[in-house]
């Protein structure tokens, strides 16, 4: 019994001194290593004293906002914006709140790097930039055991997952496992614009191999040796994935769908929007975001939705989403079957328009929009046709809306509305400057990636960016305050007309139609409290009862990047 006693008592000495020593080595050196608590400089005297960091450290205090000010001093310095994206992700890696400082006080700035344009290069290079993981990486060789993957990931109370499987990243193709810049670069936004803590977000990429011959000669190529997985087989991982992320996680984990193929994309929406709560950024958020702007041209330009007629270069995800969207919304204004709405909007593909005497030979997503008329190859001869008040580019193929096509939008429109959406900047329809010096500065501009302000003819205009960033971290606040188990569209017309509702006479004096991004967190509680509202509405929430303010309500569980007090 003695030697039992003895046995135990020094068991317990060892492990309190092994506790202790833990303690000791996690407040002092690793403290400054990890990147949820790191504040640096900004450690008070008292702090550095009580977390065995004296010496550790240079003398100095400094506070959070210097920081940020050198920051943004050595990230200027950098004349490459891929140099200023690595920059960043360091930051992020190595003191993740003044990453976030950072980005929510310099958001116009900085949100071209942490995301597109600037992201689309990152992930072309993101093999030779490799460095610290982030993230989750799925691939085949997990077939069988993502629930045990999942259970590897630290954090445990997820709330959003965006999940890319890397095929169609922005409009530059099959970018396989270094797709992972999107999720990454998403749910950075997620949490500086949206305030979702981002310990409660999880990026995620599916690598079922790639069809992209460079990447996989490449040395430096980070995902499967191998040509895409399909049919079944890449079912079945998905099914697998989504299943466990549920038993995992629960029933109220915000899935994003990002960068996802056409064949995929849809089909996936469709199979789990019933038993998910599911989003696809490519087709929902984008199409949320430009019916914003469309309903904010309005105020320009005058009348209804219902008053204008659409057309579309490119028939994919963000094509028929935003066309869909449209339909849906004149539909609720018009009371009108949204069968009949969806006439009011045109697509031209690959092959030309879209009409009737093709629909045996379309994809599913393409058959609602065969409408009667003869066929037509080139967008030129669609828009003298149809004569389209609105014109939107989605093709992601750069500078299709050529001098003519914008001259025939100008011929027959006052104020035509040209929205030149596809990203990055390389693929974009036409330039700011194009748009507005061909329709002799009457168009009403937007596009997908960001263009520098430019003067014309005496008058400066600021050209508009049709940004997913003003519409998915709202909507995911809005989702996750609410509880919310389902996403329904009505919930998007919400988002749409909440963003619309933001533009200022100030902002359309200067060409907008939206509002600057400096104020994108209060939009975004906006949104929130439009969306959680509709989900209450609906019966969709569970996070009863509801609250009375809203707004007030989503602003006070937004993330705060302010450095907390250690005792």
């Amino acid at each position: 019994m003695r030697c039992n006693f003895e046995h135990h008592y020094l068991m317990r000495k060892r492990c309190c001194f092994l506790l202790l020593t833990c303690q000791l080595f996690y407040s002092g050196y690793t403290l400054l290593r990890d990147p949820h608590h790191n504040k640096g400089l900004a450690f008070t005297d008292k702090e550095r004293g009580a977390h065995y960091l004296r010496g550790l450290l240079p003398p100095t205090v400094v506070s959070q906002e210097l920081q940020v000010k050198k920051m943004m001093h050595i990230i200027r310095q950098y004349q490459v914006p891929l140099q200023k994206y690595m920059a960043m992700m360091d930051l992020q890696e190595s003191n993740e709140k003044l990453f976030y400082k950072l980005l929510i006080d310099n958001v116009e700035e900085m949100l071209p790097i942490v995301y597109t344009p600037t992201v689309g290069e990152a992930c072309q290079k993101y093999g030779s930039i490799f460095g610290r993981p982030q993230g989750l990486y799925i691939s085949l060789k997990e077939k069988g055991c993502i629930h045990e993957v999942l259970r590897n990931w630290p954090e445990k109370n997820i709330e959003v997952i965006v999940v890319t499987d890397g095929e169609r990243i922005l409009g530059l193709g099959d970018l396989g496992c270094q797709g992972m810049g999107i999720p990454v670069g998403k749910l950075a936004l997620y949490t500086a614009l949206g305030g979702v803590r981002p310990s409660a977000c999880l990026p995620v990429t599916i690598d079922v191999g790639t069809n992209n011959e460079n990447l996989l000669n490449d040395e430096y190529y980070i995902g499967l040796r191998q040509r895409r997985a399909t049919g079944q087989e890449y079912a079945e991982l998905l099914h697998e994935f989504m299943s466990a992320v549920k038993q995992t996680y629960g029933e109220k984990v915000l899935i994003q769908f990002e960068d996802f193929a056409n064949h995929n994309a849809f089909d996936l929406l469709a199979k789990y929007s019933t038993t998910h709560l599911v989003f696809n950024d490519d087709i929902q958020g984008t199409a949320s975001v430009v019916l914003a702007g469309l309903v904010a041209s309005l105020k320009v330009v005058g009348g209804t939705l219902a008053d204008h007629t659409f057309l579309f270069l490119g028939a994919g995800e963000a094509g028929t989403g935003i066309a869909e969207l449209i339909a849906l919304e004149i539909s609720k204004q018009t009371n009108m079957p949204v069968e009949e709405t969806r006439k009011k909007v045109w697509l031209v593909d690959s092959k030309g328009l879209i009409v009737s005497s093709r629909r045996e030979s379309l994809q599913h997503f393409k058959k609602p929009w065969a409408h009667e008329h003869e066929p037509v190859k080139t967008l030129l001869d669609a828009v003298n046709d149809i004569k389209p008040t609105v014109l939107i580019g989605t093709s992601g193929v750069g500078r299709t809306f050529t001098k003519e096509v914008i001259e025939a939008m100008a011929s027959f429109n006052e104020k035509p509305i040209i929205l030149s959406l596809s990203n990055p900047t390389s693929q974009s329809e036409c330039t700011a400057e194009e748009a507005y010096t061909w329709s002799q500065g009457r168009a009403i501009f937007a596009s997908g990636s960001p263009f520098a302000p430019l003067e014309y003819e005496g008058k400066t205009f600021v050209p508009g960016q049709a940004n997913n960033a003003y519409i998915f971290p709202g909507l995911g606040l809005g989702l996750i305050m609410s509880g919310a188990i389902r996403v329904h569209d009505d919930m998007l017309l919400a988002a749409s007309e909440a963003l619309a509702a933001q533009v200022t006479q100030e902002n359309f004096d200067k060409g907008l139609i939206y509002p600057p991004f400096k104020n994108i967190r209060r939009i975004s509680a906006e949104i929130a409290a439009k969306v959680a509202a509709k989900a209450y509405e609906l019966g969709l929430a569970t996070r009863l009862p509801m609250p009375k303010d809203l707004v007030k309500h989503a602003e006070s569980c937004m993330y705060s990047p302010a450095y907390k007090t250690f005792r």
